[in-house]
């Protein structure tokens, strides 16, 4: 931001909301480029910042509330994803404090995560569960040491795709992004770990990388767009998103969950697929301005 020519403070909150209306009375800012992850500790609040950022008529860029806490909660992303006829994997959720049920109308493998949180936090190989006991098992990791409800869903093996959007109403789509692990043993099932994407050490062990898909079946690439812009719009999305999806063995895409306000670091996913898209990061960054300054016109 410095680097475009633009005014720029650094603003770090923890659980005042007081630090950012002093900041706004003071600084008097044109837009706030919002990166927040998380406010008093929990993931799940930020979209509570962003409201009183609309309270206080200031514009912000990003998604709006609305569309993050859609997208928040992978169960009801899910349900509304489920009446637009997009394809999702079964799925459940098993709230904190209540009995641990084996889903009749599911079948194992099941893959277990929370059903708020992001960036893979309390996902492992342990994830996978072949059987009722270690569903039962890690359905308790998720309620004891995440403290969250535990989202279970259908475990698709196959390909990890991620596709980047950008836009308000006119969007830009991305190419679409694989995970590889081109050291792993091919028994190792490809997941979107936190060892795979945080443990620097791991990622070279395995050789985690991202680049654009290659060998799909004709067509898919384009069909993968438009059923990434149905889940954007049906989700409300808007300012940038990135669309995570499995494409089973026998070649059917399913969306796994929508991310708002992605990882926009140099080097990450979103940049790195907008980069290959023709879009250079500071050109990025400065979209993502204009985007958040013309809301609801663009």
């Amino acid at each position: 931001l410095h680097n475009l020519g633009h005014d720029v403070r650094s603003l770090g909150m923890d659980s005042d909301l007081g630090v950012l209306r002093d900041a706004i009375a003071e600084f008097k800012p044109s837009i706030v480029f919002n990166i927040l992850e998380e406010f008093a500790g929990q993931a799940a609040m930020d979209f509570n910042v962003v409201s009183y950022l609309e309270l206080l008529r200031v514009r912000y860029t990003g998604c709006s509330p609305k569309g993050m806490v859609l997208a928040r909660d992978k169960a009801l992303s899910k349900q509304i994803m489920a009446y637009h006829r997009i394809p999702i994997p079964e799925f459940a959720v098993f709230p904190i404090g209540r009995k641990i049920r084996v889903p009749k109308r599911m079948q194992f493998p099941m893959f277990v995560k929370s059903l708020i949180e992001e960036a893979s936090l309390g996902i492992s190989q342990a994830s996978i569960v072949h059987n009722e006991q270690k569903l039962r098992d890690r359905v308790q990791y998720i309620h004891e040491t995440i403290g969250t409800d535990a989202l279970v869903e259908r475990y698709i093996e196959g390909r990890e795709f991620y596709v980047g959007i950008i836009g308000n109403h006119r969007l830009r789509l991305f190419p679409v992004w694989e995970l590889l692990a081109t050291k792993a043993d091919e028994r190792t099932p490809l997941i979107a770990t936190e060892q795979v994407k945080w443990d620097t050490a791991y990622q070279k062990k395995m050789g985690i990388k991202t680049q654009p898909a290659k060998d799909l079946p004709e067509g898919m690439l384009d069909s993968i767009h438009r059923l990434c812009k149905r889940v954007y719009r049906a989700l409300d999305l808007c300012g940038y998103a990135r669309i995570d999806l499995r494409m089973s063995t026998e070649g059917k895409v399913y969306v796994l969950e929508a991310n708002p306000n992605p990882q926009l670091a140099y080097g990450e996913d979103f940049a790195e697929s907008a980069h290959a898209d023709g879009l250079e990061y500071e050109a990025l960054i400065q979209r993502i301005l204009n985007l958040g300054l013309r809301r609801g016109r663009g």
